[in-house]
């Protein structure tokens, strides 16, 4: 193989194997890979605009059966502490989340094995009946596979009903890498990764926006990482004409405080900022597709994402006015509506508000500037 041919063949935007990628990331320097990669972003998101949200993640419970290995947060659902959230306390974090400019809710949280299908739908109308103006990111494949293994039902009935009460798109949760040997080894409770690309195709079907994600840096070999790319640039090459299917990839390495893999495995969170930043840019080679790449300031810290700015990258994802998950396992990075936008103009580039479906928002005025910041 042949650098200088395969990245020409990237800037056309043709589709390289695995291992073309592979060799690129072997064995071109990292400026070179990051000026390939903002060349397609420049080609696929023109100009000097990068993207960020005002939203909310709040868990609907914290009771898990998938037992996954890197996450602080899950609790056995027969565990004291164990919580179902209730609708005055989201109503409480909805009025706070509007109050500092939000528009968004993502709904996420663990396999509660009596949570079925009607618990979702009933909580998505009743929010949207008292917050008709918020939008919901809800779920992931894995909460909607474990939903349709608890009412026997199919994938298609299940993402119908809950498009139908309310669920405005879907995160890229629980894709961690796809290959089913890693699944195993980290998150055996949770869907295959054959099923977590099934449900993505049929969302598309339905036409439900959604993102795509990769949690990189424990387990996984590398080949697994470019069969990842392949296979979630694969999902959005088959969606139906008209669908917008993945709107953003988002990679972030593996947070490793205190969990299982770091205790009992000896497991490390050994991600360098240079090796984000040339997976970041690999992902825009690899996935040209998909229009937006989003850096994960949360888990990199903002001086890695402003360099992922231009190197691929276009958005800098949600402040996240409220996140239990990542941090739980370390996670320490935090931005108010202020310091993101200060982050992204002094990478440079001009603070554009956006929505989930990546329209642009005016800023609302006089909104109020959370305490916490980075």
């Amino acid at each position: 193989m042949n650098s200088k041919t395969l990245l020409s063949k990237a800037l056309k935007k043709e589709f390289l194997s695995a291992e073309e990628g592979i060799f690129l990331f072997n064995n071109v320097p990292t400026a070179e890979l990051m000026w390939v990669a903002n060349e397609l972003r420049q080609e696929l998101v023109p100009g000097d605009l990068v993207t960020w949200q005002i939203d909310r993640n709040v868990n609907t419970t914290n009771a898990c059966n998938a037992n996954c290995k890197f996450c602080n947060f899950f609790r056995h659902p027969k565990h004291e502490d164990v919580y179902i959230t209730d609708i005055e306390t989201y109503k409480t974090k909805i009025d706070e989340t509007i109050k500092y400019g939000g528009d968004q809710l993502l709904l996420q949280g663990g396999h509660h094995p009596k949570l079925g299908l009607s618990f979702y739908t009933d909580l998505f109308r009743k929010l949207k009946s008292l917050y008709p103006q918020i939008k919901l990111h809800a779920l992931g494949p894995p909460e909607v596979a474990h939903i349709c293994k608890i009412d026997d039902i199919s994938h298609e009935h299940a993402l119908a009903e809950l498009k139908n009460a309310g669920m405005d798109s879907m995160p890229g949760a629980g894709a961690e890498i796809l290959s089913d040997r890693v699944r195993r080894l980290i998150s055996k409770g949770k869907c295959t990764g054959r099923e977590w690309l099934e449900i993505m195709r049929v969302a598309h079907r339905l036409n439900i926006t959604t993102s795509a994600t990769m949690m990189f840096g424990h387990v996984e070999t590398l080949k697994e990482r470019f069969d990842h790319l392949v296979d979630i640039r694969d999902v959005q090459n088959d969606k139906p004409k008209g669908s917008k299917g993945f709107l953003a990839f988002i990679p972030w390495p593996f947070m490793d405080d205190g969990t299982l893999l770091q205790r009992v495995k000896g497991i490390n969170n050994e991600i360098t900022s240079d090796e984000y930043i040339r997976m970041l840019a690999i992902s825009r080679i690899m996935l040209p597709n998909i229009t937006n790449i989003q850096a994960s300031w949360l888990t990199v810290g903002a001086g890695t994402a402003q360099i992922c700015l231009h190197g691929g990258a276009n958005d800098m994802g949600s402040i996240m006015l409220e996140e239990n998950v990542v941090s739980a396992a370390g996670a320490p990075h935090r931005f108010t509506s202020e310091s993101i936008q200060n982050c992204i103009t002094d990478a440079g580039f001009k603070p554009q508000l956006r929505d989930q479906q990546y329209n642009f928002r005016t800023l609302p005025k006089n909104i109020e500037q959370q305490l916490i910041d980075y």
